[in-house]
Formats: C-alpha cells, structure tokens, sequence
C-alpha cells in the first residue's frame, strides 16, 4: 500500500524551527521527484519546496528562502523540511507529495502521492 505520512507539525512561537519528517512506504521513493506543499485556511494550496528524483535540482518559494531546507534519505525512505526563523504567515497545514520521474516538475496537480498533512501553527 502506498503511503506518505507527515509528522513533525505542532505550535512554535514565532522566530522558532521545526523539522517535518514524510515518511514513504509502498513504492520506491528513489524514483520520484518530491514535494513540500502547504494550504493555509481560506487558500489554496500552494509550492513550498520541491527536489528532483536525482536529487540535482531543488526549488523554493520565494517566502521561504534562505528559511526552509528541504532533503532526503533514500535510505529511510524519507523526506524532511527543516523550516527555521518561522513566521505566522507560515501557519498551514503542510503536506509531502511524490512524483514519479519528477514528471509534472513538482506541479500541485501533477503530483502522484500525497500524505494527508501536518499542521503548523506560528503564534506571533
């Protein structure tokens, strides 16, 4: 059974760090691109950070670099986002995403898998 399962989420004051864990099981996650993405309440769902399924090529959203390093351990299957300085605009839930090949370019609507989310609140 495929499966992506965010962990990591939780309240932190603003100016404070969290590290968001996905783990992957059920399918092969060497072989797909992968994706931080998060929807804040009244708003879509927008890109956070995404790296290629090789690993060569990383992507982050404007309001996030310099703040959120996003990697992986192929050998744990997993996925992480290291978000530092938080700021209340960064209060979303949060979800990791894969796709195979990286073949919609970490599009939202091209993603393959998703996790059903972690949510992070930044208190001002």
């Amino acid at each position: 059974q495929v499966q992506l399962v965010e962990s990591g989420g939780g309240l932190v004051q603003s100016g404070g760090s969290l590290r968001l864990s996905c783990a992957a099981s059920g399918f092969n996650l060497g072989a797909y691109g992968i994706g931080w993405f998060r929807q804040a309440p009244g708003k879509e769902r927008e890109r956070v950070s995404c790296m290629a399924h090789s690993g060569s090529i990383t992507y982050y959203a404007d309001s996030v670099k310099g703040r959120f390093t996003i990697s992986r351990d192929a050998a744990k299957s997993a996925v992480y986002l290291q978000m530092n300085n938080l700021k209340p605009e960064d209060t979303a839930v949060y979800y990791c995403a894969a796709d195979l090949w990286s073949s919609s370019n970490c599009a939202t609507s091209g993603m393959d898998y998703w996790g059903k989310g972690t949510l992070v609140t930044v208190s001002s």
